[in-house]
């Protein structure tokens, strides 16, 4: 079998399922063109601006598909096997995390583009708010800490290609700051110049293709210019990327996060592109196994650790954070949603399904499975389609890390930004001297962790990432299910329609089920274990702790009178 048969399934089946079942929702939802929203209503040029949903859609997709649909479908193709990986892609995508993601930014639209954390305390509790809050909170540091940490890995150390080219880390920091630079400079002509935004766009894709080569010839390697070693230069790389979203996630939207988040969802449809002309013409065909089991050597099951390790690209609780934080405070028309939050997690499903075919193509020794590192697997992935056409693999290598890394400064600076709209939240500091403390606060936590040094058995140093993904797995899922307990009361109490249960009831009971599995099992196996972490158990026991509670809270909701009718977006 080819890997042209999977993609090619795998597409149709997500088309069809936007088509059909994304129709289906969008009526059932009752999605308005009419509607006024609150980007329109409440339009301040900072964080409420209106825009076009092909401009949202790129900026939206570019934050939810970060390292997590590259990470995640490696690791567990890797782990289990491609079949059941591809499965809970697809299907996850379609019935559970498109619905997840569409229906929070509904909520949000609806509820004066307020925090799913709002649309919480007023449709269950204050209790259920602030629980929610303190949930979401501690989420949102532990994404950082694992973003943050495999961004850093990009950036140092030397890669050879098997044609015995070399592929430098600190070229790829040198390509980020320029592409970094570049989105700024975006931002600027668009806000203050006449230019249009297509020709803006012709103008600065190239100059990203510019980054990418000057990179490699002018590298920015920490490690060779302060004269320290790599493990050093990746704590060093750690600091500076909490401190490029202390300043990102002050900055008005459209300076960074709209520009940055433009032509990031470009790296993403060239990334998709890409993919497919490999796949269509490469000829590559299926070498790794379909199932390895259900119990990994390291006695991971694949019942509940399948559903952690594979978080965005079939449902991921950080979408409805973004969701409800950002996009639905530039959503133009109701209508809108559909593209931007049902459609762009069905093409997060398809890089996922690209990354899962960067393991699938690879026999099941191959060198670089001996100890994976997700974000060269993929590079070196989408180098290989990149090179049906005759680019040039170090290049092509430079690209996929160069994408990977921009994916993920996307959600970093969003992360941060949401973070300091929760403190803002609950100190009620809104001006921005309360926006510069809330985000120092969100950005020095992840800090404190990133700085430990984790070793094995062995004394080789443990990456942080690789300490925190399982917990950040399972607790980013638990979100999705305390999100998708908030649409499903939300929706009962202002439709009444039996279909909540199964639309949003049974993904809601999935994910909660899951995560929780995944996080006891965490916490059992952390007791008395070597060199583990304290943090990790203990997260995991408080954040069970608030699911718990929340789920209680839930509950009396659901069994509550109904309430007033379905919020519509109020006038300021």
């Amino acid at each position: 079998m080819t890997l042209l048969h999977v993609v090619l399934a795998s597409g149709a089946f997500l088309a069809a399922a936007y088509v059909i079942y994304g129709r289906f929702l969008s009526r059932w939802l009752n999605l308005s063109p009419d509607a006024p929203t609150p980007a329109v209503q409440m339009r301040d040029g900072l964080d409420y601006e209106p825009i076009p949903p092909r401009y949202l859609l790129g900026q939206h997709f570019s934050a939810i598909a970060a390292a997590g649909p590259i990470v995640g479908p490696v690791l567990a193709g890797v782990m289990f096997g491609w079949a059941p990986a591809l499965l809970w892609i697809l299907l996850g995508a379609v019935f559970v995390g498109g619905f997840h993601d569409l229906t929070a930014l509904v909520a949000s639209v609806r509820h004066r583009a307020r925090s799913i954390a709002e649309v919480v305390r007023e449709n269950m509790s204050r209790t259920s708010y602030l629980l929610f809050l303190g949930f979401v909170w501690l989420t949102l540091v532990y994404i950082l800490v694992a973003f943050t940490d495999i961004t850093a890995s990009s950036f140092v150390g030397v890669q050879t290609l098997e044609n015995g080219q070399r592929v430098s880390g600190g070229g790829v920091a040198t390509s980020s700051v320029l592409y970094l630079l570049l989105a700024v400079a975006l931002g600027l002509i668009l806000r203050f110049t006449k230019l249009p935004l297509l020709p803006a766009t012709f103008l600065f894709l190239p100059l990203v293709a510019l980054a990418i080569w000057y990179g490699q010839a002018a590298p920015l390697d920490l490690s060779a210019l302060l004269g320290i070693s790599q493990d050093t230069a990746h704590k060093v790389w750690d600091v500076l990327l909490l401190a490029y979203c202390f300043g990102a996630a002050v900055c008005p939207v459209w300076m960074l996060l709209q520009p940055r988040g433009h032509l990031g969802g470009y790296f993403l449809y060239a990334v998709l592109l890409a993919g497919a002309v490999g796949v269509a013409f490469g000829g590559r065909t299926v070498q790794f196994p379909a199932f390895l089991g259900w119990t990994t050597a390291k006695g991971d099951t694949l019942a509940p650790f399948l559903f952690i390790t594979i978080a965005c690209g079939a449902c991921s609780g950080f979408h409805a954070i973004v969701a409800s934080g950002t996009t639905s405070k530039q959503l133009r028309r109701e209508t809108d949603a559909r593209p931007v939050g049902y459609g762009s997690m069905l093409l997060e499903g398809m890089v996922a399904v690209v990354s899962l075919s960067c393991v699938m193509m690879l026999a099941q020794r191959a060198p670089a499975l001996r100890d994976p590192k997700p974000n060269f697997i993929y590079a070196q992935g989408i180098g290989s389609f990149m090179g049906v056409v005759g680019i040039p693999a170090a290049f092509a290598v430079s690209f996929g890390l160069m994408a990977f890394t921009t994916f993920v400064y996307d959600t970093l600076d969003v992360c941060t930004r949401l973070g300091r709209y929760i403190m803002q939240e609950l100190t009620g500091w809104k001006d921005r001297r309360g926006a510069a403390f809330a985000t120092a606060v969100t950005a020095a936590a992840p800090l404190s962790f990133l700085l430990q040094t984790a070793r094995d058995a062995s004394g080789a140093v443990i990456p942080a990432w690789k300490v925190f993904w399982g917990l950040f797995g399972a607790s980013n899922q638990l979100l999705s299910a305390l999100a998708l307990l908030c649409i499903t009361v939300w929706l009962w109490r202002t439709k009444r329609s039996p279909l909540v249960w199964l639309v949003t009831g049974a993904p809601t009971v999935l994910m909660f089920v899951m995560s929780t599995w995944a996080l006891g099992s965490i916490v059992t196996r952390s007791l008395g274990a070597p060199g583990v972490n304290v943090a990790v158990p203990a997260v995991a026991l408080v954040l069970m702790l608030l699911a718990a509670l929340m789920l209680v809270e839930g509950v009396r909701a659901l069994a509550a009178p109904r309430s007033s009718p379905q919020a519509q977006p109020a006038t300021p």
